[in-house]
């Protein structure tokens, strides 16, 4: 098992890379739901405030 997680000498490089391209697959997963939670609360306030003034 440390052989794996060595990798012949390698395996900072290798995990690291591993750990960089999860971190940036899950900003792009997570970033766009924040993106358009935020999005759809800006536009319910909008639409109260819009209605209080009819």
């Amino acid at each position: 098992m440390a052989d794996f997680i060595e990798m012949g000498g390698h395996g900072l490089y290798v995990w690291l890379a591993y750990g960089i391209a999860l971190a940036i697959v899950v900003l792009n997963l997570v970033q766009p739901l924040r993106q358009t939670r935020q999005f759809l609360n800006q536009q319910a306030r909008r639409a109260r405030r819009e209605k209080g003034l009819s």
